[in-house]
């Protein structure tokens, strides 16, 4: 039997890289799949076609998480497509948004981030919670960033998925009496467009020059871990920051 045999997956930011990767990777095996994504319904499509392609459910609900009337609205087409249970969240959704030094920086650009890597995961946890059964299991996406307060002009980022960070552990607490987790991963330079808009080149090769397994990650490998956290394979496994960075971090 298949994982995720008859349960139902959320995935936010699921239209490219590891969003799409995981959405893949869940329903192989068995789960059908809600996938939110914002800035190009085109990519979202593409996630539903590729998961369709290969015998799985899907479907996907465009939308921006830091707006709450879309979270809504995401998660009440999810109950009312595929039933009144959502067994897995995997809070994708984030972003770098732009590289700015605290001199560069306004107060406008330090809330946009903070909400798009923090609140989206409160908006859309708290959104979903009262269909999520004993049993269910919530992956958050933090960063290595959040331990070592990432690259230049990364400071409101790093901030918000070092909140994500403890945002997870205190959720694990408070919900591990009902039987549900909740982990996070913290990925470091993974090959994907967001390292193609805001890392250099250059930057990237001497990254994985000096990382211990001598290159970046690929997005399937994320998706491959996501997938064991949200499994029964993980069933004691809660309030976990899991690094994935080739050993350029150790906690």
């Amino acid at each position: 039997m298949k994982k995720f045999e008859g349960k139902v997956v959320l995935v936010t930011g699921g239209g490219r890289d590891i969003g799409r990767e995981i959405c893949l990777k869940l329903a192989s095996e068995g789960a059908k799949v809600c996938l939110n994504y914002f800035e190009s319904d085109d990519n979202g499509n593409e996630t539903v076609r590729l998961i369709k392609e290969n015998g799985g459910e899907a479907f996907v609900v465009p939308g921006d998480m830091t707006k709450w009337d879309d979270v809504n609205t995401l998660v009440q087409k999810c109950v009312s497509t595929f039933g009144d249970k959502i067994h897995v969240l995997v809070n994708v959704a984030g972003g770098l948004v732009g590289r700015k030094t605290m001199e560069e920086m306004d107060e406008y650009f330090w809330d946009f981030v903070i909400t798009l890597n923090l609140k989206t995961a409160f908006f859309v946890t708290k959104a979903m919670l009262p269909y999520m059964p004993e049993g269910g299991a919530i992956v958050n996406f933090s960063s290595q960033a959040a331990r070592d307060g990432g690259g230049p002009g990364a400071i409101a980022y790093s901030t918000g998925k070092g909140g994500v960070l403890t945002f997870t552990r205190g959720l694990a607490k408070e919900l591990g009496p009902k039987g549900i987790r909740v982990n996070c991963v913290s990925p470091g330079m993974i090959n994907t467009t967001f390292h193609n808009t805001f890392t250099k080149p250059e930057v990237r090769q001497k990254v994985a020059a000096v990382t211990p397994l001598r290159r970046e990650g690929e997005a399937k490998e994320v998706a491959n871990l996501v997938c064991y956290l949200a499994s029964d394979e993980a069933s004691f496994i809660t309030g976990a920051s899991v690094e994935i960075n080739g050993g350029t971090y150790f906690i």
